[in-house]
């Protein structure tokens, strides 16, 4: 799904002041005729100049009518336009990032979530998607992308989660005050738009990535055929022939030859769909041919969306606006051209389609389903939030190690963290539980005896007297600090700066009661935790990374599923 491109051309128009005659005339005079007295000629001449007048007062008549006629037609298809905009809310979740935040040259980077919806709402979504028995039922959010678009705008990252992946789900409070409990075990990810809408789905992105996400855009089953039918049809290629069904009657249906295709319409929606019959029959082999198309379309949106053809231009605006629901912040026209054209700005060989890194669970009852893989799905994470391209090909901008004091940065302003510190109650007044989770996510290092006890008594160093070392413990990469009300935010916060640890560790849960300290992984010893690593500079290759300017990449078959 891409946004289309809204531009109205103008047209102007001009009148020569003089209509042309047989020849030229001096100013005044009567030209030359052929036959007929003096009389007559000069009778016949007299009506030449009102008439010319009349005939330019006409000309003038109807340019107007024209102009504004198409002014007023104009406003009218952008009114149009604008009331077809769906919206819903951005994040219904508690762990608010805010925004993103600009580098030192001022450039924003930008994150939007993009979500595949399966809804069966209406008639056109039904026949599409079949399966009568969930017919108005709840959604999955069986796609899930964020793109990240790079603060300079050189290159742009998508990442797929797999919709199998299993997740603990935050949180969700929709905007009429219906409360979605934070869940007390893994959740599939598809699930969380069940938990009032695709902002519960932006939620559990922020809380598992740590990414601030600026915008989301979803779209259904018949928004991906309108958009395919009118951007005209997007190539793929299968290394052989292809017919996703099974015995039973499973799969997409999708039946291809084998080579490069154009597919639009229904068939463009089977192969986004299609799990039996590519690679080995997962969810992951989807995921890669979803990024096959992706990358594709985007090749030939940049190819159709050009003012040259305003007929395709206005049907690609139409069939956008009419397939997506997209967050309040791209509630206009204008909004969403100009996010756009910054889409634009990026060439096909500065994309970038990852998967995110997974393992299969081994926890019961989670055959076939898949987690975040330790450490390099962190890894991934990382670099989106660092504005690290994950092509390896670094950035397009000056290195962000010129200096700050350069006319284009921005002034530095106080951190959040700084901010909430200074109206924080005093050090001896502020409650403090310190929890050892040394032993971090994947349990491979036992927690080390008495961690606990000893930041407890760096805190107490600094004036926290009202603190405890919990005899709980917990399972944490990096050290964090969680809060259970607003009330409390400034307070954490200031502990926070009493330990030495970022703006970022501090967050806001419904899993503690008051300010608990999780002393992690990365802070086994000493009075500070450890220097992070140094964040990689190319996306790990357990990310299945494909280049938009690929137009070779060919999807394998599964066997059993050829013709």
């Amino acid at each position: 799904m891409r946004h289309s491109d809204v531009r109205e051309e103008g047209a102007s128009a001009q009148a020569d002041g003089d209509i042309p005659g047989d020849g030229a005339s001096a100013p005044g005079t009567v030209p030359p005729q052929r036959g007929g007295s003096r009389s007559a000629r000069r009778g016949g001449a007299r009506p030449t100049r009102p008439r010319r007048r009349r005939v330019l007062r006409w000309v003038s008549s109807v340019l107007s009518l024209l102009i504004l006629g198409t002014a007023a037609a104009g406003y009218l298809y952008y009114r149009h336009l604008n009331g077809s905009i769906q919206t819903d809310a951005l994040n219904l979740g508690e762990n608010k990032l805010g925004g993103s935040k600009p580098n030192a040259f001022g450039q924003t980077p930008l994150n939007i979530l993009l979500i595949g919806s399966d809804a069966r709402n209406d008639a056109e979504n039904q026949a599409l998607g079949g399966a009568t028995e969930t017919f108005d039922g709840p959604p999955l959010a069986d796609v899930q992308m964020l793109l990240h678009l790079s603060a300079d705008r050189s290159n742009m990252s998508v990442i797929s989660m797999p919709r199998d992946t299993m997740l603990m789900m935050p949180k969700c409070t929709e905007p009429g005050g219906k409360v979605h409990p934070a869940s007390k075990g893994l959740v599939q990810t598809n699930e969380s738009i069940q938990r009032g809408g695709p902002g519960c789905t932006v939620a559990a992105w922020s809380e598992l990535t740590k990414i601030p996400i600026d915008h989301f855009m979803m779209i259904d089953f018949k928004g991906v055929v309108r958009m395919a039918d009118a951007i005209g049809g997007v190539p793929v290629c299968v290394e052989q022939n292809v017919h996703s069904r099974t015995r039973d009657g499973k799969g997409s249906g999708l039946k291809l030859p084998k080579g490069t295709s154009v597919i639009q319409g229904e068939t463009a929606l089977q192969w986004l769909r299609t799990r039996y019959g590519f690679e080995d029959g997962t969810d992951i082999g989807r995921t890669h041919a979803q990024h096959q198309y992706m990358n594709s379309m985007a090749r030939e949106f940049r190819k159709n969306a050009k003012l040259s053809n305003p007929v395709k231009l206005n049907s690609l605006a139409q069939a956008a606006i009419e397939a997506m629901v997209v967050d309040t912040g791209l509630n206009k026209i204008d909004k969403l051209f100009d996010l756009s054209m910054e889409l634009k700005k990026v060439p096909p060989g500065r994309i970038t389609m990852t998967t995110m890194p997974w393992v299969y669970s081994t926890k019961p009852g989670l055959d076939g389903r898949v987690e975040p893989k330790a450490g390099e799905a962190e890894d991934l994470f990382r670099m989106v939030r660092e504005d690290i391209a994950l092509d390896g090909q670094g950035s397009g901008s000056p290195a962000a190690s010129a200096s700050p004091a350069t006319p284009s940065a921005p002034a530095q302003q106080p951190s959040p963290a700084a901010t909430a510190a200074a109206t924080a109650a005093p050090p001896a007044k502020i409650a403090v539980t310190v929890r050892n989770s040394t032993g971090g996510k994947d349990g491979t290092e036992a927690k080390v005896k008495g961690r606990a006890s000893e930041v407890a008594a760096l805190l107490t160093g600094k004036g926290f007297t009202k603190v405890v070392a919990d005899t709980q413990t917990g399972a944490e990469d990096t050290s964090v600090i969680r809060y259970a009300t607003d009330a409390q935010a400034a307070d954490a916060a200031a502990v926070a700066t009493a330990l030495g640890l970022p703006a970022a560790s501090v967050q806001k849960s419904d899993q503690v009661a008051g300010i608990v300290v999780f002393v992690g992984k990365d802070w086994r010893s000493g009075g500070s935790p450890a220097a992070p690593a140094p964040a990689p500079t190319k996306a790990p290759d357990s990310a299945h990374a494909l280049n938009g300017d690929n137009d070779q990449a060919c999807m394998p078959i599964q066997p059993g599923f050829t013709w």
